[in-house]
Formats: C-alpha cells, structure tokens, sequence
C-alpha cells in the first residue's frame, strides 16, 4: 500500500512561482507513474500533468503548458511540480496521485493511491 503526502501549497500573488512535493511512503518509487490533479471549489478535478515511472515521459493540461514543470527523484521517492507564473484560475486544491503502471496517463480513474491534497490560492 502507496502512502502519499503533499507538501508546499500556499498563498501567493499572481504572477508567483511554488513547488509542490509528494513524498511517497513506499520502498521503491520506481514502478510507478504518477501525476498532478487539482480541484477548484464548485467544480470537478482536472488533469494537471504526468509523468512515467521512469521520468523519461511527460503530459501536461492545455492550460498549464508552458508553466508547470512535473519531475520526480525516484531515489528520494518524491514528485514535484513546479508551478510558475501563477494565475488566479490555478487556485485549486492539488493532489498527487500514483499508479503500479509505466505510463503516464490523464484519466484521474486510472490512479490506485491519492495524496491528501495541498491548498494553491493565488490573488489578483
């Protein structure tokens, strides 16, 4: 069982930069691709990004390209995502969200194990 733990949310100004964590209790991070989701109040949760179990392949949402950079470190066993140039349509709650599988996909129903999530507020 895949314990995750997001860490970095905050408040800050639109045009900002954060970095989010998610540190994942396992033994080994390297079997699983994992991804960024995020939900704002009154609305469904939505793509953000992904990446492969490897790091060697990634996928972003439309409306984060260009900004947010997801990477990981297998052997520190954690997923980040760096958020730059902040707007204040990226307020959201972020999960990070993990999957015994090689590849990285969008489709929130195909992840097995969810962090808790991290409040990203960003003002105009």
């Amino acid at each position: 069982q895949v314990q995750l733990a997001e860490s970095g949310g905050g408040l800050v100004r639109a045009g900002d930069s954060l970095r989010l964590s998610c540190a994942a209790s396992v033994r080994t991070f390297s079997p699983y691709a994992a991804g960024w989701f995020r939900q704002a109040p009154g609305k469904e949760r939505e793509f953000v990004a992904a990446i492969s179990s490897s790091g060697s392949s990634t996928m972003y949402a439309d409306s984060v390209k260009g900004r947010f950079t997801i990477s990981r470190d297998n052997a520190k066993r954690t997923l980040y995502l760096q958020m730059n140039s902040l707007k204040p349509e990226d307020t959201a709650v972020y999960y990070c969200a993990a999957r015994p599988y090689i590849s990285a996909v969008e489709r929130a129903t195909m992840y097995d194990y969810w962090g808790q999530g991290t409040q990203v507020t960003v003002s105009s």
